[in-house]
């Protein structure tokens, strides 16, 4: 990850959430009920893949990357749920169109939202970082020295007299 990029980690969340997010209610609302059990563990594998490319890769900070990376997460989340039968068989989802439509538009407007806030973010940090610069070179303390001996001896000198044993073997005549 980029260090030069203070939002790169914000960047990669926000596609990730948005990638397993737009998936899950896209397909809830197509076939009814929200998918369960193994399909939402892959589902979070790939969100997290997206985010960390989003995080990752120097350019994605362009909408136009966001759009490619966003889309690309879409196709593989619609793929690995039809894959385990979830279909949009229900009479209450909208028509393929509709569906197609709302998730060019959900990703454009996440695309674009992700790369103004990441602008911003960057922005924000670079008047922070101007405005706690220090100014001056901090001022060197001289060493504070303790001529002459101390009234009371050490506690450590304490402890290690008082550690030593002063008893010896008996003494033989």
């Amino acid at each position: 990850m980029s260090t030069a990029n203070p939002a790169a980690r914000l960047r990669g969340t926000a596609a990730g959430l948005l990638t397993a997010a737009l998936a899950v209610a896209a397909h809830a609302v197509g076939s009814g009920v929200a998918p369960t059990g193994a399909v939402t563990a892959q589902l979070a594998v790939l969100a997290a893949t997206v985010g960390a490319l989003a995080a990752t890769i120097a350019r994605a900070a362009d909408a136009r990357v966001l759009v490619g990376l966003l889309a690309a997460g879409q196709v593989c989340g619609h793929v690995m749920l039809s894959a385990v039968g979830h279909s949009h068989a229900t009479t209450a989802a909208p028509p393929a169109a509709v569906m197609l439509a709302a998730h060019v538009v959900a990703i454009g407007v996440g695309a674009l939202l992700i790369a103004a806030c990441d602008r911003l973010c960057r922005a924000v940090s670079r008047a922070v970082r101007a405005a706690v610069r220090i100014v001056a070179a901090p001022v060197a303390v001289a060493p504070v020295v303790v001529i002459g001996g101390a009234d009371q001896p050490l506690r450590s000198a304490l402890m290690l007299a008082a550690s030593v044993s002063h008893r010896g073997p008996p003494v033989s005549r």
